[in-house]
């Protein structure tokens, strides 16, 4: 499904439960992002019961509420980490403040779901790091762009099926459109959003170690630039930046704020996967001038090529782990390994990052 305003898209798996309800109520705090809502709706496809939702704009509650009719509106975040009931919060706040939150949630003890970029500086890393140690709960980053896309599922499927061979080079291309009348006013803070390659860069590198299988990398060099949008000078409208996993794969991803108008998607999301024995290239959210409809998986091995719409035929199985994760203590989602160190590495890349446009 492709939607025009990315910051509301909110994309609906394959119903796939694997508890009953009422097995696994989970709360959402914090509604400053749209995500909240593809998160929401994974949730809800894997079986989870949504009982609470928080947040201090009643307004934002509300709207919450007309989407979710079952949910219970709470008076303050602390009557939902109060209730003993509740196993996951899921939080998708201002992103400078989704640490604070994470730590409020696992010292209640209930394991965490955030929307991505989790964090903004390493201080919060590491202090989440450290809670995480402290309580044992889970600290876990909907990175949607592979867990809530069906191509990027599917491609996770033939890599470990070895279809192309070793993964050697990732290169991701994240365009997404600004729609600034619709951005809250925080969204142009970088104290609050992080910068370009923390925020939308996230996805980027999330996704390289993830197709690599690499589990650590070095950022080689990276850039940001405000090319366009000189009302707004704590805007990163473009950024780009190269990477080496520590086992010698490559990566490079650009991201920006310039999809056009007339696309009808809120981004041409495409990522392309180079591998020893083939390679694969996803077409996310639309294929150009012929598709509006997304998850277009195409791939050359040794016996041919190949080319699959997913559309409804591989789900969002993260979810339904994630819940599994969460009640056996398993780490068969994500591990906490991987989540921190995508979060590490985008903000790393910004901290490193040449400004092409010269501001201090």
């Amino acid at each position: 499904m492709a939607q025009k305003d990315g910051m509301n898209y909110a994309p609906k798996g394959i119903p796939a439960p694997v508890v009953k309800e009422g097995e696994f109520p989970f709360a959402a705090v914090g509604l400053d992002h749209g995500h909240i809502y593809g998160m929401t709706n994974g949730l809800l496809d894997a079986g989870a019961t949504l009982k609470w939702v928080y947040d201090p704009d009643p307004a934002k509650m509300q709207a919450f509420k007309a989407r979710y009719p079952q949910v219970r509106l709470a008076e303050s975040e602390e009557q939902v980490l109060a209730d003993p009931a509740v196993k996951l919060v899921a939080g998708a706040c201002v992103t400078s403040e989704r640490a604070a939150l994470g730590v409020r949630v696992m010292r209640a003890g209930k394991d965490y779901f955030t929307d991505k970029a989790p964090l903004t500086t390493l201080e919060q890393l590491a202090m989440v790091k450290n809670v995480v140690a402290e309580t044992g709960r889970k600290y876990a980053v909907s990175y949607s762009e592979r867990l809530q896309v069906e191509a990027a599922v599917y491609a996770g499927e033939l890599v470990k099926a070895g279809a192309i061979g070793r993964v050697v080079q990732v290169i991701g291309m994240g365009p997404h459109r600004l729609n600034p009348a619709s951005r809250p006013a925080w969204f142009f803070e970088k104290e609050k959003y992080g910068g370009i390659l923390c925020d939308i860069g996230s996805h980027q590198i999330e996704q390289f170690l993830f197709y690599t299988g690499a589990e650590d990398a070095t950022i080689v060099n990276a850039k940001i630039a405000n090319y366009a949008h000189p009302e707004y000078p704590e805007l990163d409208d473009f950024g780009d930046a190269t990477l080496v996993g520590d086992n010698g794969a490559s990566g490079y991803f650009r991201v920006d704020w310039f999809t056009p108008d007339g696309l009808r998607s809120w981004g041409d999301g495409r990522t392309f996967l180079l591998g020893t024995d083939g390679y694969i290239e996803l077409r996310k959210y639309l294929d150009v001038a012929r598709s509006a409809e997304g998850n277009h998986v195409f791939w050359v091995d040794k016996a041919g090529e190949h080319y699959e719409d997913v559309t409804g035929k591989v789900g969002f199985p993260y979810f339904g782990q994630l819940i599994l994760d969460c009640l056996n203590r398993t780490e068969n989602a994500m591990t906490q390994a991987h989540a921190f160190k995508a979060a590490e590495l985008c903000v790393k890349a910004q901290l490193l990052a040449t400004d092409l446009t010269g501001r201090q």
